[in-house]
């Protein structure tokens, strides 16, 4: 065990022995990797801990002391000058910046092009300007009380959540592209995003381990929020792993106001990494030059094993949560020691100035170029400031009101095709007897004997759009099955448990099929996916949950990510989500996929949300995700019944030509003028409308779906209102409770449309604070009693 690090020499003393392990494990840094089962990872970590770390070279400690002093000196400088704004100061741990700065160079010297950076809003600002480049100007024109004519978008969230990008030169000559993702006061949340966001550029690339992702965290956050266990369970997963990120923890030993005993279990907050045996480095942040041999060893361990790997900076926070804090009103102790605490730009160039590496009169010149260079920064900003001869304003976002149609169709010989390699098995392949007869009724469907359901729908969007150059990628519990038996995108060998996805074997010029079941995660994986699709635009991106109320456990990715990233920081995503949506009597936490938390959120033309009817819908709406220029999320309320509901399937004729239409007529009714009543609905209670309408005979009843909700296709709904001007009546019909689903929604914007003397009426379940009954008995009576209301029946 000890031989290694004796030099070679075969014995020693129990004296020399416990000096040696003090030395090794007991100074300025601390390793845990015991736990790790893989003996040769353990020999390899143990090997590099236990040799004596060759001297850092002057040239980099003295520019390591750079980034101390432009990292300390920037604080400073924004505490000077805007005194009491929040600028969440990095102060304390100023190390991490000069981490950060030696992570590219030494990085880039190891083959990396490319890093993408996730962090909480903690040093965020210093990250910008020190770290990715010079965006001091840009900072400062904040600060100001104006916007940045080059960053337009900052307007729309504060400074410390906004993004930065850029290419940087090294001292070596190698070009690093650099980019610190935006991200939300939710603090891990943009885990898994920068992890889909890498996943993304890796695939892109002949070289993936080239891309790097670095995570940095708080200590009190990386032990406190769930969504850091859920990314870790995903990095060595098939379908999310990145080759191994960097995690380095800036460890104020506080969260807010509380302090490690009252924020959790564990002994240290990294122990949460131990889940995937990842080594684990504690390093004391007044020593930067140790903080750098852990670097070397971390970047290595990436490189050899693939894995993930912690760096925890240990330091402190010299000011409250904020600026405007007292800290001193719950951490009296720590902060009188904290205030005594010379900083590490100061002893670290004493220890230089000691060694003969930098003089005293050296370190001080640097500080004043350090300080030219924000005076001047600054003086750019307010030039800018002077120019502006009014304060910026947030730009009018004007409401759509109709949907355009975009032809998605696709030639039956190309369908034919499709249909053709999704129900061939190959030869040698054990098929479950189980999947004979639905590969036989899908064969028959493309050729117009059978309508083509919706599992079929949906593999010939993927397949056309495989065809035609675009990458698919789907992810959820249960997928590659589906949750419902319903997709089969996959086979797996009856005998040997090999799998085979036909969708991956159209031909040698299609593009990338990608299908995941996901682990039990709902937060992890539509952060990730999400990630990726922001990187991977010309990708369709789609998450499923399992059940559409699954969606609740990731609604920070939704509303913080999601429906807002493009108004806050430009940032872009065609994603789907399909949330299985209907009342089928399965309970309260198996019916609603809360389309009015979803509708609530709509605004601008942000997101799309849809609740198609028939398999074709369904097809078109896919493809148009792709295909229209626009790139904007989708959600899908999407069905289960209606999966195999013959009458929500299409003829082979509705996917050739044309596309997804925002309302469905009523083909049913023949003469417009004699309707008397007219039924408004989204989704699967058409087909209960229907049925009880054919039961009645009914003649003078029609009935609209609208299949879009958002953007609100008014246009579309005017002229088909116009079509039954007689009607009086004009009733919206929901199975969600009054105070959930749609019926919010349409209200105002109904009544805005309707004719003189036309009365709007509502139908569907009372207000509840639950979505549905746990009874199915109960289920189908208020089923009964919406329909029947429906058609001015009450009590029925």
């Amino acid at each position: 065990f000890i031989t290694g690090g004796l030099g070679g020499q075969e014995s020693a003393t129990l004296r020399e022995i416990v000096e040696l392990l003090r030395r090794f494990y007991c100074g300025k840094v601390s390793v845990v990797y015991r736990l790790i089962q893989g003996p040769e990872e353990k020999e390899w970590i143990r090997s590099r801990v236990e040799a004596a770390p060759a001297p850092v070279a002057p040239e980099i400690r003295k520019q390591i002391l750079w980034k101390l002093i432009s990292a300390e000196l920037f604080e400073r400088f924004l505490g000077t000058k805007y005194l009491g704004q929040k600028r969440f100061s990095i102060e304390g741990n100023e190390t991490v910046i000069a981490l950060l700065d030696q992570l590219i160079e030494r990085a880039a010297s190891r083959g990396v092009e490319d890093i993408t950076i996730g962090m909480a809003h903690r040093g965020r600002l210093n990250v910008i300007a020190n770290v990715i480049g010079r965006f001091c100007e840009r900072i400062f024109t904040s600060f100001e009380g104006s916007i940045h004519p080059d960053f337009p978008h900052d307007q729309g969230d504060v400074k410390y959540h906004q993004g930065a990008s850029g290419v940087r030169e090294t001292a070596s000559g190698r070009q690093v592209s650099l980019t610190v993702a935006p991200n939300p006061s939710h603090l891990e949340f943009i885990n898994p995003v920068i992890e889909g966001m890498v996943r993304a550029k890796q695939e892109a690339r002949s070289e993936p381990e080239s891309l790097l992702a670095v995570l940095l965290h708080g200590d009190a956050a990386f032990a406190g929020e769930g969504v850091v266990a859920e990314t870790l369970n995903l990095s060595q997963l098939p379908g999310y792993t990145t080759l191994g990120t960097i995690h380095i923890i800036v460890n104020n030993q506080l969260g807010f106001t509380t302090p490690p005993e009252e924020g959790r279990s564990s002994i240290y907050s990294t122990d949460i990494a131990k889940m995937i045996q990842a080594p684990i480095f504690h390093v004391n942040s007044d020593d930067p030059d140790a903080a750098y041999h852990v670097l070397e060893i971390a970047l290595d361990y990436r490189r050899e094993f693939q894995n993930d790997v912690v760096i925890d900076v240990i330091g402190f926070r010299r000011h409250g949560h904020n600026e405007g804090d007292e800290p001193t009103y719950t951490q009296p102790v720590m902060y009188h020691k904290i205030r005594a605490h010379q900083g590490v730009r100061e002893l670290y160039a004493r220890r230089l100035a000691r060694e003969g590496v930098v003089t005293e009169r050296e370190a001080a010149e640097l500080m004043g170029e350090r300080n030219r260079r924000y005076e001047n920064a600054l003086l750019g900003a307010k030039e800018i400031v002077s120019r502006q001869v009014s304060e910026p304003q947030q730009p009018d976002v004007a409401e759509p009101d109709s949907v355009e149609i975009v032809e998605t169709g696709v030639d039956q010989q190309t369908l034919r095709l499709i249909a053709q390699t999704v129900t061939t098995v190959p030869r040698e392949f054990n098929l479950n007897p189980k999947i004979v007869g639905l590969l036989a009724r899908r064969a028959k469907m493309v050729e117009g004997s059978v309508p083509v359901d919706w599992g079929m729908a949906e593999a010939l969007a993927f397949g056309s759009l495989l065809f035609e150059g675009t990458n698919v990628r789907i992810a959820g519990q249960d997928t590659v099955r589906g949750t419902f038996s319903h997709r089969h995108a996959a086979f797996a060998d009856t005998l040997t448990g090999s799998e085979w996805a036909a969708l991956a074997t159209l031909g040698s010029d299609q593009t990338r099929f990608q299908i995941y079941d996901s682990p039990l995660s709902e937060a992890g994986v539509l952060g990730f996916e999400y990630g990726y699709s922001v990187t991977a635009p010309e990708s369709l991106v789609i998450w499923e949950a399992q059940f559409g109320d699954f969606v609740n456990a990731a609604q920070v990715i939704i509303d913080q990510f999601i429906v807002s990233g493009e108004e806050k920081w430009n940032q872009t995503s065609r994603v789907v989500l399909l949330l299985p949506h209907g009342y089928e009597g399965q309970g309260p936490e198996h019916s609603s996929a809360r389309l009015e938390r979803f509708l609530q959120l709509c605004a601008g033309g942000n997101i799309q949300v849809v609740n198609c009817s028939t398999g074709a819908q369904y097809f078109h709406v896919l493809r148009r995700q792709i295909l229209q220029p626009a790139s904007k999320p989708l959600v899908v309320m999407s069905p289960k019944s209606l999966l195999r509901l013959p009458e929500a399937a299409s003829a082979i004729d509705d996917f050739t030509s044309g596309g997804f239409h925002a309302v469905l007529g009523d083909e049913a009714v023949t003469a417009a003028s004699n309707v008397n009543r007219l039924l408004l609905c989204s989704g699967k209670i058409y087909y209960d409308l229907d049925a009880e309408r054919r039961k009645r005979g009914n003649h003078d009843t029609a009935i609209l779906r609208l299949e879009q909700l958002y953007p609100y296709p008014k246009k579309q709904l005017v002229d088909n209102l116009a079509l039954y001007s007689n009607a009086r009546d004009i009733c919206w019909v929901q199975e969600e409770p009054r105070n959930m689903g749609a019926w919010w929604f349409v209200e105002p914007r109904l009544l805005g449309i309707l004719g003189e003397g036309q009365t709007l009426l509502y139908a569907g379940r009372e207000a509840s604070s639950s979505t549905a009954t746990g009874s199915h008995t109960i289920h189908q009576m208020e089923q009964r009693e919406i329909v029947s209301k429906a058609f001015g029946v009450e009590n029925a």
